[in-house]
């Protein structure tokens, strides 16, 4: 049994790596070295490839007892390049209507900070019915809710023209899930903050470039 049980945790980090990689090390590159969206994004692509490519060589030298020759090796990275994007793509433009609390927020998301697109889209392949409440606000959107106006938020456009939070509700929910969710964003190094507000939700936030 013990083996078994260090198999199947052996194999779950060879399948979660690539996603960590691509999310982590985005945020590596933004925190550590102020790039913008798109190039800590990249980054976080270039880690992932490498992940990926190494795979797929593992997996062809099992097959084969070899690691192929330079044919061999384009066919493994253009696969690896051709997951990646995709994924990302996918992920970054085409989030469910279903895990939005309503279908205004398809066009807020489009300005909120890409690694935070991805992250979210990325969790809810576990975690279908994830319900994001909130993205991008204004000064207004507060006193709509009745709330004090909040003027550092991040859920405003910064000079980069994203939005850097989001919210997602923890209402109807089990403890066990909401947990993990809160886990999920801490351990790829967003800040989190379990709170009410309009409703019990647990708000998601990236550090803006220059701060």
């Amino acid at each position: 049994m013990w083996t078994l049980f260090i198999r199947i945790l052996k194999w779950l980090f060879v399948l979660i790596l690539p996603f960590v990689a691509l999310i982590r090390g985005a945020i590596f590159f933004h925190t550590k070295y102020n790039l913008g969206p798109w190039p800590s994004l990249v980054g976080g692509m270039l880690i992932t490839f490498i992940i990926l490519l190494i795979y797929l060589t593992s997996f062809h030298g099992m097959l084969s007892n070899s690691v192929g020759g330079i044919r061999a090796f384009k066919t493994k990275t253009y696969l690896a390049a051709f997951f990646i994007f995709g994924y990302c793509i996918h992920g970054l433009f085409f989030i469910s209507s279903a895990n939005m609390k309503d279908h205004a927020l398809s066009k807020e998301l489009r300005q909120l900070h890409p690694i935070v697109r991805l992250a979210v889209s990325t969790v809810i392949i576990i975690d279908k019915d994830l319900i994001i409440t909130d993205a991008t606000r204004k000064a207004s959107d507060y006193e709509k809710m009745g709330l004090p106006v909040n003027e550092r938020s991040l859920h405003y456009r910064q000079k980069d023209g994203y939005a850097y939070a989001l919210d997602l509700r923890t209402r109807q929910r089990s403890m066990v899930r909401n947990i993990f969710l809160q886990n999920y964003f801490r351990l790829m190094g967003f800040r989190t903050l379990s709170h009410n507000g309009t409703g019990p939700h647990l708000h998601i936030s990236l550090k803006p470039r220059n701060k």
